[in-house]
């Protein structure tokens, strides 16, 4: 395994507390008797410390998981701790550096595996697949995104890929079949265009110049065919790259179905307070729709690109760090299989969990309209480029996105500038 060229103590800063903390919601702490994050393992072989990132309102839905754990059996104890989402790798960090305590297992997000599993930070799950869990009882899409170099990290929880949302009481009013979403970019731009009433502050889609760009960019790079990272080498200035950003331009400038500088969330408020008819965003939004009350749909992302269905994912993975005890490795691959069997209360989230005894299951396709749509996307999501440190390169991309759609820059020359940061941040 090479060496990294170094080691952040704080990964992707500000980019990743906004992935976590939407990833996580917006409620607040939930918790379980811990969560600070001080105490790690205990030396009790039959007791397992397990580290979470979820204090939004997916953490209830973790804790039912565990609690129905412990209940089940009396060999075993889980301790679950949530970290909250904006300081979760800060404190994994402090305890990679012996300030705090190692768990015995912990979530960790797809994208961030590889930097992890670099720094030989993480276990081989070798040492725990078998006969209770084998990759074959997972989404191959979920397998691939928690190994590095065809070896596996961890065992996936789930797949969280950007979904399509939409307004159906204001499809009706515009002439359109509330239970028809667009599935290609003729009809997006149709529907929008049809969907707009500028004179009354209506839009069709509201372009956000900010988050979650993160997942709506790659996912229309990714559908045009192209990649962001390729042959050791960032492809900023591509064609696909940068026809995904004059794509989204154009919603605001061209066909005029998008208002002007919109700031952070201001997309959702509008499509909350019925002004804007479509929004592309997460499965974590699942909650915040419901409590508002609209009558909205939700479904995979229409294809926006120009070559193929596609779209950028992250997703919740269990990892087990290389200083955890040996004789606590059943305890956590008798969890684990829990978990993989009884991970319905995780879809009850919103979310999809990556094993196919959950996600394939009839229980499955009742829990909610939204995670069914979810595991339709599966079979072509992609995911963070296999780069140590990718934070910082997207964190150019991101900032060309948003001084392009706010017109401060030409897509060309924001793309440059921002290929031309990456590569130098990526070769320190």
């Amino acid at each position: 395994m090479k060496q990294t060229k170094r080691w952040l103590g704080t990964l992707f800063v500000g980019f990743l507390a906004m992935v976590l903390a939407a990833c996580s919601g917006n409620s607040g702490v939930a918790d379980n008797g811990g969560g600070s994050g001080d105490e790690g393992g205990s030396g009790d072989s039959s007791e397992i410390t397990l580290w979470a990132p979820f204090s939004g309102p997916d953490g209830p839905y973790m804790k039912e998981i565990v609690d129905g754990y412990n209940d089940s059996q009396d060999e075993y104890t889980v301790d679950f701790q949530i970290v909250p989402q904006t300081e979760y790798y800060k404190n994994v960090d402090l305890a990679i550096n012996g300030e705090k305590n190692m768990p015995d297992v912990m979530i960790m997000h797809g994208d961030q595996i590889f930097t992890y599993a670099e720094k030989d930070v993480l276990r081989n799950m070798d040492d725990i697949m078998g006969d209770e869990i084998s990759e074959e009882e997972y989404h191959p899409s979920a397998i691939e995104g928690a190994s590095v170099d065809g070896e596996l990290y961890g065992v996936p929880l789930d797949i969280h890929p950007l979904l399509f949302y939409w307004n159906k009481d204001m499809f009706e009013a515009a002439g359109l079949d509330p239970e028809q979403p667009p599935t290609n970019r003729e009809d997006f731009i149709e529907y929008a265009q049809k969907l707009t009433d500028k004179e009354n502050n209506q839009w069709g889609y509201a372009v956000p110049t900010l988050w979650p760009q993160e997942f709506i960019f790659p996912t229309i790079v990714n559908q045009n065919g192209g990649e962001l990272y390729k042959d050791g080498q960032v492809q900023f200035t591509s064609d696909a790259v940068v026809e995904a950003l004059e794509f989204e331009k154009s919603l605001i400038e061209e066909y005029e179905v998008s208002p002007k500088d919109v700031q952070q969330d201001g997309e959702v408020t509008l499509f909350l307070q019925g002004k804007s008819a479509m929004q592309l965003n997460g499965p974590w939004m699942l909650e915040q729709w419901e409590d508002s009350g609209i009558n909205y749909g939700v479904a995979p992302v229409p294809q926006l690109g120009t070559e193929q269905e596609g779209v950028y994912a992250n997703s919740h993975n269990f990892v087990i760090p290389q200083n955890t005890d040996d004789a606590k490795l059943a305890a956590i691959t008798d969890f684990l299989s829990y978990v993989g069997d009884n991970a319905i209360s995780w879809a009850e989230s919103g979310q999809a969990p990556a094993s196919k005894a959950v996600y394939e299951s009839d229980e499955f396709q009742e829990v909610n309209d939204q995670s069914p749509q979810v595991a339709k996307q599966f079979d072509y999501v992609s995911f963070a480029p296999d780069v140590d440190n990718w934070g910082l390169a997207t964190s150019p991309l991101m900032e060309a996105v948003n001084v392009a759609l706010l017109g401060q820059k030409g897509v060309k020359e924001a793309l440059e500038e921002a290929q031309q940061k990456a590569s130098q941040a990526l070769e320190e």
